[in-house]
């Protein structure tokens, strides 16, 4: 049986999905009219990199929340600096790319860590956690 907070993190983590597949899609269809196939290659590349960022961030809290307090900020924190590195590897490597065009990927991925954070933050507000879990 999921506690609250278990059932928090996975309805936060399924709708993080969503919103990824939904930018994906939305990116592609923008992408090719305004950018070619580049720029759907951009919308997905981008798409794809909120949806796994996304899910390493609630994946973090979820398995940190069991951990005493400073295992639970080691992780969250370690897996930010391993976000940041990623995220650098990932820039480097699609620099001067001839298949990406850079404003979609752009537009992409703020349009999905705006619309992750809007979606974290009607997760969190309209969750009824209970002060003691069963």
């Amino acid at each position: 049986m999921q506690t609250s907070s278990q059932k928090l993190f996975s309805k936060a983590l399924r709708l993080n999905l969503l919103l990824s597949l939904a930018v994906g899609v939305l990116g592609s269809g923008l992408g090719v009219l305004f950018f070619g196939l580049p720029g759907v290659y951009s919308s997905l590349i981008g798409a794809g990199v909120s949806a796994i960022f996304g899910a390493m961030t609630i994946g973090s809290i979820r398995f940190g929340s069991k951990l005493g307090l400073n295992g639970f900020y080691a992780l969250v924190l370690g897996g930010w600096l391993l976000k940041v590195l990623l995220f650098a590897l990932l820039l480097g490597a699609l620099q001067g790319a001839t298949f990406i065009s850079g404003p979609m990927f752009f537009f992409a991925v703020v349009g999905s860590v705006l619309g992750g954070l809007a979606i974290d933050s009607y997760v969190v507000l309209n969750a009824k956690i209970p002060v003691v879990e069963n």
